[in-house]
């Protein structure tokens, strides 16, 4: 993962703010992880419907306890793809702050096999982070900053699965890369 470049002035101080908010609290009801193995079950049974409607409450639950409105989601086929000359990528979701809906991608996008349940749920916390930029935290767009990674820790959570301290290594252009033998290792 690489985060995006720094603006040059406009909005600077928003894009420093989220670099800096590295906590997320999270719910300690203990619900999200019976409302994640719901969304397993749904994949694994291949049912779009009942995937969309697991996300959905996914959503419904998480969204009162972090004070901002509730956003749709829609579940889609197969991930877009796009390719060009020396590279080619793949969409797993987005986020449109204007209508507050999460798109996510079920199946891959090549071979359009159910993707695995990891990736959705990683990609639907993801995508419900941008949301909270923009309507919790109030920051002026939704920017993927070592901040922003590090607040993601939801789907860890709701999968009960313990979150990885994340590595950092600069770039060029003022821009970070996760260091992930070192975040996988744990090391210090």
């Amino acid at each position: 993962m690489l985060t995006d470049a720094p603006p040059r002035k406009l909005n600077l101080a928003g894009f420093r703010e989220s670099d800096r908010r590295t906590a997320l609290d999270l719910p300690d009801d203990g619900r999200l992880p019976g409302i994640a193995k719901s969304i397993e079950s749904a994949m694994k049974a291949e049912a779009i419907a009942s995937v969309r409607r697991a996300c959905a409450d996914f959503l419904k639950d998480v969204s009162p306890f972090y004070g901002v409105p509730d956003c749709s989601v829609r579940v889609l086929a197969a991930r877009p793809l796009r390719v060009h000359e020396h590279w080619k990528t793949e969409l797993f979701g987005d986020y449109d702050p204007e209508v507050m809906l999460i798109r996510v991608w079920m199946r891959t996008a090549v071979r359009k096999e159910v993707s695995a349940f990891g990736a959705i749920l990683s990609t639907l916390c993801h995508e419900f982070c941008h949301h909270l930029d923009y309507k919790k935290f109030a920051f002026a767009g939704s920017r993927h900053t070592r901040g922003f990674y590090e607040r993601a820790v939801l789907h860890h959570h709701a999968r009960g699965s313990p979150p990885k301290r994340l590595f950092w290594v600069p770039m060029p252009g003022g821009r970070w890369r996760i260091d992930w033998q070192k975040t996988n290792r744990g090391a210090s």
